[in-house]
């Protein structure tokens, strides 16, 4: 079937026909230079992180003792329900923008742009705060070697003692240049940046390989019991904290575009970023509660830790080395990702076009990454990690939200698209994704939902100002 044209639309819930956006992902400025295990290496990038390394251990500690094993596999299956939802789509939309794109040709323009907006802050806030929490790592190493860092660039609040006027910010330097050389990467190429990625992803997994494998030998079942010490609801809450390190897999579907063979790989690739996941996920959990009694247990540096008690400190150390180069590919998956929804936001005219050139010889959206990169450098800099951390969170679950439901409606309204992957148990399983994190969404503090409507208020100004008559969709 020839794509249709490009019609006016009317309103602001005017969709842009999937045809359409198949073909212009077809003739994208991006380089399809990722196969099937450089997508996975990315997902697998995305969701294993500090979820790992510091968030199991204060779970454990804090809400569920031993049964953080069950918080996960909650999280994990709420979080498998929205996947399915993503394969599907990631198999037959291609294009970059993830859930912006998905929004947009099923729930109408003016759904995407606020999915897109969204996820501009989100994405963006969560490199800044995985960047923090790595320079948090690397003050302790430093600290270790004996050397004495300049007050100011440490990223705390600033006291009069330490020489730092009260109410201003110690400038978190080490963070301000991981979110630029994260951009750098970015730039030289997505082959290259590829395979950086995958080389930090090996070097990850070979570490939490390493953690089960050498403490599978030092478990003591006695640490199992109670397996529920906060009981059951103390799991439950635990698999509301967890869920956070269960997704990434959506940002790496951003890279659609990018994929050398995307209706075929991009659903493999989310589903096997999420199973190799869970299941490095429950094993570390295992070996971590079954090394020490859950009390025990730190959560800034859970693992490095638990092998410094039961004797051997040297391979807490290289853990904690591992950790902090692990964590990059955190930082990497997110940052591709909001810089391919932005790329495709100004691609459909809804942001200037001036964010959607890219690199005559890279072909990567070269202006809008750098422009992420000192975004994201900025928040990370000046903010403590509990300020930028809450500027999450909020937007990944709306966005989860639209794709379980457009999957419905779509397969509802065009049962004869072709589709590379189909959604088990429609209507169910995205119905239990929405579901989920509609439940999530009620764990949030108020705060967080006045700072998301304000963004939001911001974001429908600069529609209607700007994006909805310059959209290619208003011909």
């Amino acid at each position: 079937m020839p794509a249709p044209s490009l019609q006016p639309g009317r309103g602001i819930f005017r969709r842009k026909p999937i045809e359409t956006i198949t073909s212009d992902a077809e003739e994208t400025g991006l380089s399809k230079s990722l196969g099937l295990w450089q997508l996975t290496a990315i997902g697998v990038g995305g969701i294993i992180g500090a979820g790992i390394f510091s968030l199991a251990g204060a779970v454990a500690n804090e809400k569920a003792g031993p049964a953080v094993l069950i918080s996960f596999l909650i999280a994990g299956i709420a979080s498998a329900a929205a996947a399915f939802s993503y394969a599907e789509f990631a198999g037959m939309i291609p294009k970059a923008g993830s859930a912006y794109t998905y929004g947009y040709a099923v729930l109408g323009e003016v759904v995407g742009w606020l999915i897109g907006w969204d996820l501009l802050l989100e994405y963006t806030a969560i490199v800044a705060v995985v960047a923090i929490s790595i320079s948090g790592y690397f003050n302790e190493v430093v600290g270790y070697l004996g050397i004495d860092l300049p007050v100011w660039m440490l990223g705390a609040p600033g006291t009069e003692e330490e020489g730092v006027a009260p109410g201003s910010y110690k400038i978190n330097l080490f963070a301000v240049l991981l979110c630029l050389f994260i951009a750098f990467m970015l730039n030289l190429g997505m082959k290259s940046a590829a395979r950086f990625e995958t080389f930090l992803v090996y070097l990850k997994v070979a570490v939490v390989l390493l953690v089960i494998g050498v403490g599978a030998f030092y478990v003591n079942t006695g640490n199992y019991t109670p397996f529920f010490p906060f009981g059951a609801s103390g799991a439950i809450t635990g698999a509301a904290t967890v869920f956070f390190a269960v997704f990434g897999y959506d940002a790496m579907s951003t890279a659609a575009e990018e994929s050398e063979e995307a209706r075929k790989h991009m659903p493999k690739a989310i589903l096997y970023s999420l199973g190799i996941s869970m299941v490095l996920y429950v094993l570390a959990c295992l070996v971590l509660t079954g090394m020490i009694p859950f009390e025990q247990i730190k959560g800034e540096s859970a693992f490095a830790s638990a092998f410094t008690d039961v004797g051997l400190p040297m391979l807490g150390a290289i853990i904690g080395v591992g950790a902090i180069l692990g964590i990059l590919t955190v930082m990497f998956t997110f940052m591709l990702g909001v810089t391919r929804v932005g790329y495709s936001m100004s691609r459909d005219g809804l942001l200037p076009a001036w964010f959607s050139k890219t690199h005559p010889v890279r072909k990567v959206p070269t202006r809008f990454t750098w422009l992420i990169g000192i975004a994201s450098a900025v928040i990370a800099g000046l903010l403590p990690i509990g300020e930028a951390a809450e500027l999450t969170n909020i937007g990944i679950l709306l966005a989860f939200v639209i794709v379980c439901a457009a999957v419905i409606v779509l397969r509802h309204k065009r049962p004869d698209l072709p589709r590379e992957f189909k959604t088990p148990g429609m209507p169910v399983v995205p119905a239990i994704g929405i579901a989920f994190s509609i439940w999530l969404v009620t764990f949030l503090a108020w705060e967080t939902w006045l700072r998301f409507a304000g963004w939001f208020a911001i974001g429908l100004v600069i529609y209607f100002a700007y994006g909805y008559r310059k959209s290619k969709m208003n011909a």
